[in-house]
């Protein structure tokens, strides 16, 4: 399985190329817009077409580079289900199934950050089993934080909360040596403590995590909410942008 990570340090934005070049079927993950000429060039490095574009959510921080990589190569775009786009898209329900040659990727609901919310679980057959080896995790799971709760629902963020510390629990259920590729890193405004190492693993997050030792759900929100940061810059133009799915070059 092929595997290239993409950081935008403007936005602190992590953005993927994966999979399959033996059956030639590469997809991206969250992509930013001003990355697109970048995924492609990947792409043809590699000898393999773009044929899908994940989203984990609508992004709050920066304009996707859906709209433009779906344009560009022809690919499928897969979003949650009931995310609120305005564009043609494929819904991935819970526990859905997409196969790119021998990659795997398994969508899992996580809502919380936002209510349409997914995380893309990997393998890769050509290891010899199904068995997860990584993880896109969005914004949910950061390195060394979670997402925050308050950007997708105004009014509800300690309701977000309780409902994102419900998915946590549910990803951490993943085995330890799973590595965690979220969608930011430290410098985001997505979060308060992230980590600048960008990448992770399930057993580090779970062992060292400062968001997930909270014993219950209740201290868990309440920690969550207390001293947000600002929102991201924009962030109603933003979103209006990607529902519509409008390929736009604000970052």
């Amino acid at each position: 399985m092929l595997l290239r990570l993409f950081h935008h340090d403007v936005t602190s934005c992590a953005s993927y190329v994966f999979g399959c070049t033996t059956r030639h079927a590469l997809a991206v993950v969250d992509p930013h817009v001003d990355l697109v000429e970048s995924y492609i060039e990947a792409a043809e490095r590699a000898g393999s077409p773009i044929v899908a574009v994940f989203e984990t959510h609508v992004q709050a921080d920066h304009v996707s580079g859906l709209p433009a990589l779906v344009e560009r190569t022809g690919a499928t775009a897969y979003l949650p289900a009931n995310a609120g786009v305005e564009f043609a898209h494929v819904p991935l329900e819970d526990g859905q199934r997409i196969e790119l040659g021998n990659t795997i990727v398994t969508a899992l609901a996580t809502p919380g950050h936002a209510p349409a919310h997914s995380v893309y679980v990997v393998a890769d057959l050509r290891r010899g089993t199904e068995e997860p080896w990584l993880v896109f995790t969005g914004d949910s799971l950061l390195i060394g934080d979670v997402g925050r709760p308050d950007l997708h629902v105004a009014g509800d963020a300690h309701g977000q909360a309780l409902v994102l510390q419900r998915s946590l629990e549910r990803l951490l259920e993943l085995p330890d040596h799973v590595i965690v590729y979220p969608s930011h890193y430290a410098g985001s405004v997505c979060g308060r403590g992230l980590s600048g190492n960008p990448v992770s693993s399930i057993g580090f997050e779970r062992a060292h995590n400062a968001m997930l030792q909270f014993r219950d759900a209740e201290s868990f929100a309440d920690a969550l909410v207390a001293d947000s940061p600002p929102a991201p810059a924009h962030q109603a133009e933003i979103v209006a942008a990607n529902r519509r799915g409008e390929t736009l070059t604000r970052a």
